[in-house]
Parts: C-alpha cells; structure tokens; sequence
C-alpha cells in the first residue's frame, strides 16, 4: 500500500473546482452591485451568448442544479396524467428522487432497454403502442441523455430517427445534457446540430459538470413549451435572486470558448484512461469511452485496493462495474497513478 492514501478524485465530474475563465467572471460580477432575479446585465449576455451559440433564438432560463433542470422542464412538457419515455438507466430514473413526478404532480416515466445507455425507436414505439386505453398514462415525452449515463453518445442520425418516431406519436423530446459539452466534443458537432436541427425541444446543458460551481441552464427551441416556465421556476424554489452569479461563471465559458476546451480535455483524459485500463489483464471495459467516463469491470479485490489507496470512484452507477469520470482539470499524472495502482492491486490478488 503507498504511503499517501488521501482522498484522489476521479468518482465524478462534480468533484472538480471552478475553472479559470468561471472563476475571472464570477470576480469580474462581485465588482459591483447589479439587479436582482435575472434583471441584470450578466444574465442577459448570458442567455443572448447561448443564442448565438445555438444560432437560435431560444428561451434561456438559469437553475441551481440538473436535477431541477430535468424536473421542472420535464413537468413543462407534459400533464400530469402523461408519461415520460426514457432508458431504464437514465438519471431521471435512477438518481433523482422522483424529483421529475414530484415536480409534474404524478407524470409516470415508462423506461426502456437499449444497449449501451440508448433508447431506441423501437423502444419508444413499443411503449407507446403498448396499450391506448384511458387507463394508462398517455406517453407525451422522449427523454434522451447526451452523452449517456454510461459515457456513450448519440449520433445525429440516431437523434432524427428518434424524433421521427416522436413525429409519429406527437411526442416532445427533452434532452438531459448533463455531459452536453463532452458530447459535442465526441461528435465534432456544434451544439445546434445535436439539439433543435434534429428535433430537440429543450435541452438542460450542465455548466457544474464543466468548470461552474454551480448551475444549469434550461433551453427552450419550441418556445410555446415555455410559457410561464419562470412561474415554474420560482415557485420551485430555482429563482436566484443575485442570479448574476450564476449566469457569469457561464459566460466565462461562453465567451472565452472554455466550455468547448474543458469538454475537449476532460474526453482526452478519458481515452488516455481507457486505453490504460484496457491493457490491464484481469480489466475489461463494459462500454466504449466516446466521452469523459470509462466504465471497467474489476475483481472486487482490486476494487477494494484501490479505495484502500485513496481512489475515489462508483461502482452503482450505470450498469454496474467501477466508473471512473475525467474532468476539465485531469491530469496524465493522476491517470498514471491510477494505473499504477491498479497494477499493483492487479498483482496482489
């Protein structure tokens, strides 16, 4: 065992600090006083920088946390006698409380297979089609994760395909973004081309996942879906009254291109992880590292050696195995650790 067993953070994205560039506006905005409740100039260069970025004139909304986003957006696409189509390991099923049928009074989310992390056409088809009674909860929603909770992402054909079959069923399609960015990234895509050109009709981009510390912004691309939205917000208690302090941290990534780089670097640490892992005997990874998660698979002794050095990481989350998640600021020097000691566990089971 090494001497320095102190915690080493690779359990999650969430773990890392604020970047430079979220970290210089947030300062920049603590200068001065401003309005309050998204009244003040730094929220609205926000939202316009994510118009532009977009190239679409959307309806841009600031909350606290992605679980929140999901919710709140979610419970705005639908009633509550409705349903809401995800995959069975979406974070909407898995990790959020109920938050999303708490917040939509009851609308039940109806889950379906697909390998590595996606719904597929077929599986939505087969959920809506299963019955059309009055009894059950009518589907009104598709919801996709992007990048998927088990690191992959989806295409952009398989994105117009999925809304096809909304198109046929007059669903809404909400995307989870909470590792948008890394997405955009894995695909060489700008951000509209996985969002409203394929037929998205809100996005919840993650900011806290990319170097904010804290923050989600919520993006309307059919802004008939977003009436009274900021009644929505507020009465669930996501209204920030110095809002500017989450909407300048956000145009520090905006404006300096951070938000594309921290992406970029975290899906680059990533790669370098996977690869070392998969040259480990005893290691197999369980899904392909298109984004910033690798999931492995590792005997449990191994598990047990590394946390017993200090490692960090889940073993819950997605289909199962050890997930390890870079980050904008992973470095090839904690990576190498990492292997490092997974060698040694590896040698001493």
């Amino acid at each position: 065992m090494t001497s320095d067993c102190s915690p080493r953070f690779v359990a999650s994205d969430n773990t890392s600090g604020i970047c430079p560039e979220a970290l210089d506006y947030l300062i920049q905005a603590n200068a001065s006083d401003d309005l309050a409740y998204g009244n003040d100039v730094w929220t609205h260069r926000a939202a316009d920088r994510f118009r532009e970025l977009f190239d679409y004139d959307c309806d841009v909304f600031f909350v606290f946390n992605g679980t929140a986003a999901n919710s709140l957006s979610l419970a705005a696409l639908g009633q509550s006698y409705h349903s809401v189509i995800c995959h069975e390991l979406a974070h909407i099923e898995t990790d959020e409380c109920g938050g999303p049928e708490f917040f939509s009074n009851g609308s039940k989310l109806l889950t379906s297979s697909g390998e590595d992390g996606k719904l597929t056409p077929k599986g939505i088809e087969r959920l809506v089609t299963r019955r059309s009674d009055i009894h059950y909860p009518k589907p009104r929603v598709v919801s996709i994760t992007q990048a998927t909770e088990v690191g992959t992402v989806y295409t952009r054909e398989e994105l117009l395909a999925i809304r096809t079959v909304a198109d046929k069923y007059d669903l809404r399609v909400h995307m989870d973004g909470a590792r948008f960015a890394n997405a955009c990234c894995a695909l060489d895509a700008s951000p509209a081309e996985l969002t409203w050109q394929v037929g998205v009709d809100v996005l919840c981009f993650s900011g806290t996942k990319n170097g904010l510390p804290m923050g989600e912004a919520i993006l309307f691309f059919n802004r008939d879906l977003a009436e009274d939205f900021a009644y929505r917000a507020k009465q669930a208690g996501q209204l920030a009254s110095k809002m500017r302090f989450i909407a300048a941290p956000w145009l520090g990534l905006l404006e300096s291109g951070a938000w594309r780089r921290n992406a970029e670097h975290a899906n680059a640490m990533a790669r370098y992880l996977s690869e070392g892992l998969a040259g480990l005997p005893g290691a197999s990874l369980m899904f392909p590292t298109d984004a910033n998660s690798v999931f492995v698979s590792l005997p449990e002794p191994v598990i047990a050696g590394l946390r017993a050095r200090g490692w960090t990481f889940y073993t819950f989350i997605g289909a199962g195995g050890a997930r390890f998640v870079c980050s904008w600021n992973t470095t090839t020097e904690l990576l190498d650790q990492l292997l490092a000691d997974a060698r040694t566990a590896f040698e001493n089971v």
